[in-house]
């Protein structure tokens, strides 16, 4: 008897999640997640391949997503790390760069503010940050500066009186060509600690440029910074950023959402690929009937739920306060390595037709080289859980 027809609209496991890891939220985060998958499907998706191909940033979508309300999740709005986590993922999974534009302005540059600024500069600014009525950027990447910029960042601080004069240079500041604020990170050159201060990109002496030509997140609007004598009032130091230790309190947090994001390129080759499998015939049938394509199909579910597991454990220790920054460490290098893979077995079952972005995986394919390498390298964070095993630190 012949097989009955597969419904492409209805495939088994539709969400992906194969072990079912999505019942451990409440039942609140289970229909908040439904909610903004529903966004995502509607209004971000669809634009997603057009926006990268013109490497053009949709402005207008800003205040849906400000209406979507998905800003700071953890701390203004009650929900769990692994809650925010999956929604972190469900974002990339529609579209790498727009999650990225969200990890940008709430994981990093919400997160300083709300990690690193005294309880009157939280008032002052956070309103307005939460309404993404004032659009936030991270700077601490420097031209001549990734991997080494905790012990090596050039941009200088200087204190005058009851203000504080920045020089130097940021590069790969995603959302800096047109963020109303950005927070730098600078050398203090009296006690060589390294300060953070909130700035206004339209004070004199503060420029940003487009990174042109990108192969990756080519939506994300990353911008070259310079900072020629920025003058930045004593208000807009923050507090409790005084050295990079207390920068590293963001970056452990948001290199955990990094690592949501590798689950979530995952998922998204998973439902290209997948689906292509099941409408490409070749010899007469779906390729999703050969063996081969199957076998692939299951590694790249098996890499998304893998790096799933270890997420959903790092996200509940990071609920109970326990969570390190080696976990952190080992979490983002292993999930990115095997979103590497999933990305590259995707791309091979579309074939030739998954080097154009008309078919979605190219996109996906090369987003994911962004992810394999911001939020500390893959072979940094390798060297930062092998300190961590062995006491002993290879990083020169």
């Amino acid at each position: 008897m012949p097989k009955a027809a597969i419904d492409i609209n209805n495939l088994p496991y539709a969400d992906g999640d194969f072990f079912a890891f999505e019942q451990l939220l409440s039942a609140k985060e289970q229909d908040r997640l439904a909610e903004v998958r529903e966004f995502l499907t509607r209004e971000v998706r669809p634009i997603a391949v057009g926006c990268w191909n013109r490497a053009e940033f949709p402005m207008e979508l800003i205040p849906k997503l400000a209406e979507i309300d998905l800003v700071s999740p953890v701390r203004r709005q009650g929900y769990s790390n692994l809650f925010a986590g999956i929604l972190h993922a469900e974002a990339t999974r529609a579209d790498t760069s727009i999650a990225t534009f969200m990890g940008v302005h709430d994981g990093l540059f919400t997160g300083s503010i709300e990690a690193l600024a005294s309880q009157e500069q939280q008032d002052a600014w956070l309103p307005e940050i939460y309404s993404l009525k004032k659009i936030g950027a991270f700077g601490l990447t420097e031209p001549l500066g990734g991997s080494d910029v905790a012990g090596g960042t050039r941009t200088t601080a200087r204190r005058d009186g009851g203000k504080w004069i920045l020089n130097g240079a940021k590069r790969w500041i995603g959302n800096a060509t047109f963020s109303d604020w950005v927070v730098i990170y600078a050398r203090d050159i009296e006690d060589n600690q390294v300060k953070g201060f909130l700035v206004d990109t339209k004070t004199e002496g503060y420029s940003a440029v487009k990174i042109e030509n990108k192969i990756s997140l080519r939506t994300v609007q990353n911008a070259d910074i310079t900072l020629d004598n920025v003058v930045v009032p004593e208000f807009f130091k923050l507090a409790n950023a005084n050295s990079f230790r207390d920068t590293n309190k963001v970056l452990k947090v948001t290199r955990l959402a990094v690592a949501w994001q590798a689950v979530g390129q995952q998922l998204a080759a998973f439902d290209v690929a997948r689906r292509y499998a099941v409408e490409r015939s070749q010899f007469g049938r779906p390729i999703a009937s050969f063996q081969l394509i199957q076998h692939q199909l299951v590694q790249i579910l098996g890499n998304a739920v893998s790096s799933m597991g270890m997420m959903v454990r790092l996200s509940q220790l990071e609920d109970a306060g326990e969570a390190k920054d080696e976990q952190s460490a080992l979490a983002k290098a292993f999930t990115t390595a095997r979103m590497r893979e999933s990305v590259a077995l995707g791309r091979s079952i579309l074939g030739g037709n998954g080097i154009v972005t008309d078919f979605e995986m190219a996109k996906v394919f090369a987003d994911a080289e962004a992810i394999y390498s911001y939020e500390g390298t893959h072979e940094i964070n390798t060297l930062v859980t092998g300190r961590a095993i062995t006491g002993i630190s290879a990083i020169v």
